[in-house]
């Protein structure tokens, strides 16, 4: 469980993926329903790779999806009638990617505008995705890494979502910040100040502590799943609350390896992936510290633990019943 990363190659192609996932993420943004906190805009994970899940409709485009596949390292693009165009995603740039993404779309009969085709929050934002040809950079077996990480981290979070009965997000996989996550929300409303951008706006619209898995990031992160300016460097498990407490960090964590780190002036919890592989049983571990965490954020914020708790994914009492 949780392999080790890529000796090489890993990097380059991250950054390329990155782009490659964001040109498809805003297209989901233009075409999926409105969800609160976002949550129409993430990925979700199936058998082969990562999927838009399906829209148009309502917007007077046929029904259609977008996935990446990641066994055969190509992107599908489908319609409900049976229709599908597919190309390869090893040897092309992000400019070649977006091309053909339009192309696909169009023979499919979709039409979407997309909003600020550009990357959001990475260091070439001022740069149309039609005009990057730098990255293009895709390695397979770096890619396939990336894709049995977030396949193992998902069912990990799945677990751990389980044992809540409050609100919680789906385990989605944000594009924008290339972080695989789950949330739970209290019911306090947190009003944010008015020059708070729209996403952090209606991403923090209540109190919220929020895990996931972080494969690393090229810019302080502003999204639904990352708070800015509190993001670890390198591939980790992280948990955070927002607002965060008073007295968070002086909530022990576990597994001993996890620690609070301090990101411009918020606070994170973090279990380094190596650390994580290096333990007797990974899954364990990382639940561990999952359930560590929030229950630091929760005591801190008077959250009713008990109450919300939902042992083995059950609220049924007769079932919960000895």
């Amino acid at each position: 469980m949780f392999p080790a990363a890529p000796a090489a190659g890993w990097q380059d192609t991250k950054a390329t993926l990155h782009r490659f996932a964001q040109v498809v993420g805003k297209i989901r943004l233009a075409s999926g329903v409105r969800r609160n906190h976002w949550w129409h805009v993430p990925f979700h994970l199936t058998g082969r790779g990562l999927t838009t899940r399906p829209m148009g409709l309502i917007d007077g485009n046929p029904i259609f999806t977008i996935d990446f596949d990641f066994a055969a390292h190509r992107l599908v693009v489908a319609a409900l009638d049976g229709r599908t165009v597919s190309f390869p995603l090893q040897g092309r740039s992000v400019a070649s990617f977006y091309h053909e993404v339009l192309r696909a779309l169009a023979a499919l009969d979709v039409r979407v505008e997309m909003d600020a085709p550009h990357p959001f929050d990475l260091p070439d934002a001022d740069r149309p995705f039609a005009q990057d040809t730098e990255h293009a950079a895709y390695d397979p077996a770096a890619a396939t890494w990336y894709w049995r990480v977030l396949s193992q981290v998902n069912l990990v979070l799945e677990e751990y979502a389980a044992g809540f009965s409050g609100k919680t997000s789906p385990v989605h996989h944000f594009w924008h910040t290339f972080d695989i996550a789950c949330s739970r929300f209290g019911d306090r409303v947190i009003g944010q100040p008015p020059d708070a951008d729209p996403v952090t706006r209606e991403a923090y619209s209540r109190e919220v502590i929020s895990s996931g898995f972080w494969f690393g990031d090229e810019s302080p992160a502003v999204s639904a799943s990352v708070p800015p300016s509190a993001s670890p460097s390198g591939p980790a498990f992280y948990s955070y609350t927002a607002p965060e407490p008073e007295g968070l960090t002086g909530e022990p964590l576990l597994p001993a390896e996890a620690r609070w780190t301090e990101r411009g002036g918020g606070h994170l919890a973090v279990l380094p992936y190596d650390d994580a592989r290096a333990a007797d049983d990974p899954r364990c571990a990382v639940l561990e510290f999952y359930e560590s965490a929030y229950r630091a954020g929760a005591r801190c914020a008077k959250w009713d633990i008990a109450r919300l708790a939902c042992p083995g994914g059950i609220t049924d009492p007769w079932l919960r019943t000895p």
